[in-house]
């Protein structure tokens, strides 16, 4: 009786829900060293649908969810195994935030382009408490719409201002500055300009040494991801080009260029394209595509062993098991 009592036990703690295929997924192989990071059997699974456009995924291991925006919706969303999609935080922004991310002390931190501003949640127990503003302007004069952000292990953050959350965008009577920048927030509060020469600066990155901010452009006549020297004052050199998908998208008919990005502990880039996501080696080679079969905002490593990519592609949350792991910061 024991024994089976034992089996049965056994049985409830490795029960994980099953999700089924989501419908056009498929994974694109292009070079052999794709089978070290994905698997041959491996399939994107759907774990929820019905939003507007799905966003700024944020893996939050202390809770064991995810945390993403819908941002027509004005929403964060919070996703956890077993007990599906509910609602974190309504309103998110005025207009809804975008990208999430965790600070040094594990603090939730957003990309409120609505607001035109970085912020941070004061409190987990009160997701529609106080929050507190870190920056909001750039030499005296508003951002655009900060779209996505990371955390630096020295604790600066670095995030993108393109124009999307501007009604008119480059047009708009509201907007300040003359050009969308890649930023640096440091410990102090000091914000500093990466570059103002990406058309629309959108997904950022950092590569495992925390020494290259990876930054992708979702301007499809430069549809590009930029590689930038950081120094150990935190400065950035002028940038270089990793990989650009220009003429592969032109080819392919695919519309619009890069959105979010991620990057593994062996420094492959994750980089959401129109109808999927990249994998791109740290030398720039694409070693193949995790298609959708739809527009794809963002991705993020998940789960305990940080090896799941969830994935918001346009009204779906999604998935792959890979072989790949989580930066540790």
């Amino acid at each position: 009786m024991r024994l089976v009592c034992a089996g049965i036990l056994a049985a409830i703690k490795s029960f994980s829900p099953s999700y089924p295929k989501l419908d056009g997924s498929s994974i694109e192989r292009l070079d052999p060293a794709l089978d070290d990071l994905i698997a041959a059997d491996a399939t994107v699974e759907k774990l929820a649908e019905g939003f507007t456009w799905s966003e700024g995924p944020v893996w939050v291991r202390n809770g064991g969810f995810l945390l993403f925006t819908d941002i027509p919706a004005n929403t964060i969303y919070r996703w956890r195994a077993g007990e599906g999609v509910t609602a974190f935080m309504k309103p998110s922004s005025d207009q809804g935030a975008n990208g999430l991310t965790l600070d040094k002390q594990g603090n939730l931190m957003m990309a409120q382009h609505g607001h035109r501003r970085i912020a941070r949640l004061v409190s987990w127990s009160a997701p529609n408490g106080p929050q507190n503003v870190v920056a909001a302007r750039f030499q005296g004069k508003r951002f655009n719409s900060p779209n996505d952000l990371i955390v630096h292990p020295s604790g600066d953050i670095y995030f993108t201002d393109p124009p999307y959350g501007l009604a008119k965008q480059d047009k708009d009577p509201a907007r300040e500055l003359a050009f969308h920048g890649v930023f640096r927030l440091d410990r102090k509060g000091n914000v500093t300009l990466v570059t103002g020469a990406i058309e629309r600066p959108n997904g950022i990155g950092l590569s495992p040494d925390g020494r290259i901010l990876y930054a992708s452009n979702s301007y499809g006549q430069n549809a590009v991801i930029m590689a930038f020297g950081i120094e150990t004052d935190g400065s950035t050199g002028s940038g270089r080009v990793l990989f650009d998908a220009t003429e592969m998208n032109r080819k392919a008919g695919k519309k619009g260029a890069f959105d979010g990005l991620r990057v593994d502990r062996t420094g492959h880039i994750w980089a959401t394209n129109p109808g999927g996501v990249m994998v791109i080696s740290p030398a720039g080679k694409h070693l193949g595509t995790i298609v959708t079969g739809r527009p794809t905002a963002n991705c993020e490593f998940g789960d305990g062993d940080g090896s799941t990519l969830y994935i918001t592609a346009q009204s779906f949350l999604a998935r792959v098991k890979t072989r790949a792991q989580r930066l540790n910061f």
